[in-house]
C-alpha cells in the first residue's frame, strides 16, 4: 500500500522534496480547497460554560498551529470542549461524594456504643455512596468514549482529505500529439 502524500507545509519546511514548484503549489491549492475559509466558531453554550471555553480556546489554537482553524471541525471541537466540561464536573461530584464518605466513616468511627442500629444505617449509607461513586465514573467513561471518537473522527477527517489530493497534478494532454492523432472512425 501506497504512503499517503505530505501536505504541502510539511514538504516546504522538510525542502527535500522532489516535486517541482508548480506541483507544490498545486498541491496547496488542493489542500485550500478543502476548507471552507471560516474559523472554528465558539457555541454559545461553549462561550458561557468556562471549562469548555477554555478547552475550546486550547483546541483553537492547536488547530490553528497545523492550518486546520475551520469551521467545517467547529461541531465536533464544541461537543467535544461540552464533554470535557461534563466530565469535569462529574469529577468534582465524584470528590465530594469521596469526602461525604469519608466524613462518614470518622464519624462511625467515633461512636462509643455500637448498635446493631447504627451499623446498618452506616453500611446503607456508605453503599449507596459507593453506588453514587460507580455510577458517576461509569458516566464519565461513556463521555471519555465519546470524547475519543470524536478525536478519531477529526483525525480521519483531516487524513482523509489530504489523501483525496493527488501526488502529483493531473498532466494536461500534449496539444501536438492531440494533433497528430488518428480518429479511430
Amino acid at each position: 500500500m501506497a504512503r499517503p502524500s505530505k501536505p504541502a507545509a510539511v514538504l516546504e519546511t522538510e525542502k527535500k522534496s522532489h516535486r517541482t514548484k508548480a506541483e507544490l503549489e498545486h498541491r496547496k491549492q488542493s489542500e485550500a480547497a478543502l476548507l471552507s475559509g471560516t474559523p472554528l466558531y465558539e457555541r454559545e453554550e461553549v462561550k458561557k460554560n468556562k471549562v469548555a471555553h477554555n478547552e475550546f480556546i486550547r483546541v483553537c489554537e492547536l488547530m490553528r498551529s497545523i492550518g486546520k482553524d475551520d469551521a467545517l471541525y467547529s461541531s465536533g471541537i464544541n461537543t467535544y470542549c461540552q464533554l470535557y466540561a461534563e466530565i469535569s464536573d462529574l469529577k468534582e461530584q465524584k470528590n465530594k461524594i469521596i469526602a461525604l464518605a469519608e466524613e462518614l466513616r470518622i464519624k462511625f468511627d467515633t461512636i462509643v456504643v455500637i448498635e446493631y442500629d447504627d451499623i446498618l444505617q452506616f453500611t446503607k449509607q456508605i453503599t449507596k455512596l459507593i453506588n453514587m461513586q460507580l455510577a458517576i465514573s461509569s458516566e464519565i467513561d461513556k463521555k471519555r468514549r465519546l470524547m475519543l471518537a470524536i478525536d478519531k473522527e477529526n483525525v480521519m477527517t483531516i487524513s482523509a482529505a489530504l489523501r483525496s489530493i493527488p501526488k502529483t497534478p493531473e498532466k494536461a494532454e500534449n496539444p501536438l500529439i492531440k494533433a497528430l492523432a488518428f480518429d479511430e472512425e
